[in-house]
């Protein structure tokens, strides 16, 4: 698939996901207002949809029904919203732009901005459990539990916030395995939630259990070679194709990848991390040129 109709693709299905999340938001009405608002700022920013495009289009492939992907791709959207909303918090990346947009708390205050990310992240469950709603026998519902069960423990503890804390942790003091604990970071904090994109759609569409774990090992590479270029472009890429400061990692003093590999190493990890992820890609029951592509535009990507 060439760029261009790579680049067509993405923009049609992050459309087909701005539409759900204009549908999925509440009205900004009433004494709770301002915090819907909020919600509303965060989530309308801007950004790739990439969680939820890939959610909806793995779904498509296993057949699954999209009155039980729809939502769950909005709750990913949610909650991927929710942890950008309070990473750019003072407390942690303290970070003044996102997507090129003043970031939450500048335009609402710190203290509206972390209830906007409570908020998103209790509606983002709200918003999944209405799969329920259209699971028509039990092995539809049985189906709707397991990607619950996939979604809260990649978002939680054990997951995203459980990459967030090793972070915040490495600020502090020095880990005794930098390589290790980076690792970790880039596996919890980033590749959990490509794991949800991945594994949810293919669950809800009865993929088989081969298929669920292969797709889960593809999301941890796409997902920490996704961070590993993060981090390479924050050294080497350009503030106005980021829609945000460079060099922020380094001042923050943030524990990377080429800052504990040195940058060879990093572009040579995203590189055979890309080339484990299309392998397995070729062993799916279902073989596709739009994912394919995107995975290499992914993990090769200026911005």
């Amino acid at each position: 698939m060439d760029q261009q109709t790579l680049r067509r693709l993405i923009g049609e299905k992050a459309e087909e996901v701005n539409r759900l999340l204009a549908h999925a938001l509440p009205e900004e009405k009433g004494e709770n207002a301002e915090v819907l608002r909020a919600m509303s700022y965060s989530t309308e920013a801007g950004g790739k949809r990439l969680r939820p495009l890939i959610l909806l289009h793995v779904g498509d492939l296993y057949g699954a029904d999209r009155k039980l992907t729809e939502p769950f791709a909005v709750a990913l959207e949610l909650i991927h919203t929710y942890s950008l909303v309070h990473d750019d918090l003072p407390a942690m990346d303290n970070d003044d732009l996102r997507r090129g947009k003043p970031t939450t708390h500048k335009v609402f205050g710190e203290g509206m901005a972390v209830l906007a990310g409570d908020g998103l992240l209790n509606y983002a469950y709200e918003t999944a459990l209405e799969a329920f709603r259209h699971a028509n026998d039990q092995e539809g519902t049985d189906r709707v539990v397991q990607a619950l069960e996939v979604l809260m423990k990649n978002a939680g503890v054990h997951g995203m916030i459980g990459g967030q804390c090793a972070d915040l942790m490495a600020e502090k003091e020095e880990p005794a395995s930098p390589a290790d604990t980076v690792l970790y970071i880039h596996e919890h904090k980033t590749a959990a939630m490509m794991e949800s994109a991945f594994q949810i759609g293919a669950i809800l569409g009865g993929a088989s259990a081969e298929d669920t774990e292969n797709l889960k090992q593809i999301a941890t590479d796409v997902g920490v070679a996704f961070q590993i270029r993060d981090d390479i472009l924050d050294i080497e890429g350009d503030s106005t194709l980021l829609g945000k400061p460079v060099g922020s990692d380094i001042e923050e003093g943030k524990l990377t990848f080429p800052a504990v590999s040195g940058m060879e190493k990093a572009k040579a990890e995203v590189e055979r991390r890309t080339d484990h992820a299309l392998s397995l890609l070729g062993t799916l029951s279902v073989q596709d040129a739009f994912l394919q592509a995107l995975i290499v535009s992914l993990t090769g990507r200026e911005y």
